[in-house]
């Protein structure tokens, strides 16, 4: 495998996820609190979610000045020179307080609003994918190796993630019932961890629904980067959030999306 020519904006996302990294680890596993946004739903933030993004925001600030921010924790800080960053602090809250190694740190660098660098940053076991979009990348253990998609392209030899199924309602659940029997094997609650193993090769396919900008556009780079696709259910970009689709092949994607697209939503 080619080495990977990192640029400066994929060099200064690393920066930001060794201070979250950093952030994050005096919490882990050692009974933080938990907090919960929603009075409805249980939306949980933890202060290592705070200190995270916290982190990440004062290297922006510092070495990024005019670039915007868009993060889960704190107020959105709007670009003055048409460069950005999103940050999800924790991807996967809930398995962080569960112990689990599922949950991520989230990056991605924006122009214009679109993702054109990304990093899934998984602080506790040491691996850093990467992606620009045209290439994507593993960092992990003192070596780093290019990542390509698996070659699947039948549903019924493609192993699926999804965080939960419980995602999905009213004609979603629908369609995720049609879709989910016809895979040969499906695994819940990896969060974004299952688009990193879908840029390795080691999942085919991911289907969610709900996510917000900050869930999605660090992955796009990273999933395109290694040759797969991400869209929305209407096969439409998905920076946005919402309805996202990711597959390692076109022929997965377009299966999938015969059977999810009744229940698209239009952006």
């Amino acid at each position: 495998m080619s080495a990977f020519s990192l640029s400066e904006d994929l060099e200064f996302a690393f920066r930001l996820a060794d201070a979250a990294g950093e952030a994050i680890l005096p919490f882990f596993r050692n009974g933080t609190a938990v907090d919960n946004k929603e009075a409805a739903a249980f939306d949980p933030v933890t202060e290592a979610d705070r200190a995270s993004e916290a982190a990440m925001r004062r290297l922006i600030e510092q070495h990024r000045p005019g670039d915007g921010i868009l993060g889960e924790e704190f107020d959105t800080l709007p670009s003055r020179n048409g460069r950005g960053w999103t940050l999800d602090p924790i991807d996967g809250t809930r398995g962080f307080i569960a112990g689990t190694t599922a949950w991520t740190v989230l990056i991605a660098h924006t122009r214009d609003g679109l993702p054109r660098a990304g990093v899934i940053d998984q602080p506790h076991t040491g691996e850093r994918f990467f992606g620009d979009g045209d290439r994507a990348g593993l960092s992990h253990r003192g070596a780093t190796r290019t990542l390509r998609v698996s070659r699947t392209t039948r549903l019924d030899q493609a192993l699926m993630a999804t965080t939960d199924p419980y995602l999905f309602q009213g004609a979603e659940a629908e369609r995720f019932a049609a879709l989910r029997p016809q895979l040969r094997l499906v695994r819940y609650g990896m969060d974004a961890y299952a688009y990193a193993l879908l840029a390795a090769g080691g999942v085919d396919l991911v289907v969610e629904s709900g996510l917000k900008p900050f869930d999605v556009q660090a992955l796009i780079p990273v999933v395109t980067g290694a040759g797969g696709l991400l869209t929305d259910w209407r096969g439409g970009p998905a920076h946005a959030g919402g309805q996202v689709v990711a597959a390692a092949t076109p022929e997965l994607h377009a299966a999938a999306l015969d059977i999810l697209a009744p229940a698209a939503r239009r952006a």
